[in-house]
């Protein structure tokens, strides 16, 4: 049976990066936030219940989620982003469940989400991993990345936890930081999960 490490970080703290290194080295990976994407068009469920909660309209008229108002919603109103990830949540899951059972022979597996620690998902994990960075250069990864303004981003961190509360729940922590070489790092994890069973 595989084990499965959760890999979190904040935005733009270069987690993308990290999994990308590991899947590199031949490690699957689930995109936990690309899966829930693609959900909003493919998930009939998913759909009732956000039309169920929005009104026709949050679907555009090609049958893809008017992403630019939803986000509208969700991100100025935390009562409305709560019921959306009930909807989500469950619906990612299931996923995760049926791409897993498809790769129980490899020695490990990676889950990707930026919200790992906030959704309670971490508890169905074996390790977890949270990739960090100083704030400053978070902000300018993602004001660079998605060209908008520094205040944005703020806003958007202060969306997620703290990272002092997810360094309580991370079994190792990687600094993202341009001055330590984390693929060292990652390959010694990589040796060990597959020799030992654990990331250190």
């Amino acid at each position: 049976m595989a084990l499965v490490i959760g890999i979190t970080g904040g935005i733009g703290s270069g987690k993308s990066t990290v999994c990308r290194i590991f899947q590199m080295l031949g490690v699957p990976v689930f995109e936990a936030d690309v899966t829930a994407k693609q959900l909003y068009e493919s998930s009939e469920e998913l759909r009732s219940g956000l039309i169920r909660l929005f009104g026709s309209d949050i679907y555009k008229a090609d049958g893809k989620p008017d992403r630019k108002k939803l986000a509208s919603i969700i991100f100025t109103n935390d009562n409305q982003l709560a019921k959306v990830n009930e909807l989500v949540h469950p619906a990612v899951r299931k996923e995760f469940e049926n791409w897993l059972k498809e790769l129980e022979h490899f020695p490990y597996v990676i889950h990707e989400a930026a919200i790992l620690f906030e959704s309670g998902f971490y508890k169905m994990m074996d390790y977890t991993i949270l990739v960090t960075a100083p704030e400053d250069q978070r902000i300018e990864r993602v004001a660079k990345r998605d060209g908008v303004d520094a205040g944005t981003v703020k806003k958007r961190m202060r969306k997620q936890w703290p990272e002092e509360d997810k360094q309580k729940l991370a079994d190792k922590i990687l600094v993202n930081d341009n001055k330590e070489m984390m693929i060292p790092e990652i390959i010694r994890m990589d040796k060990n999960i597959k020799t030992h069973g654990k990331i250190w």
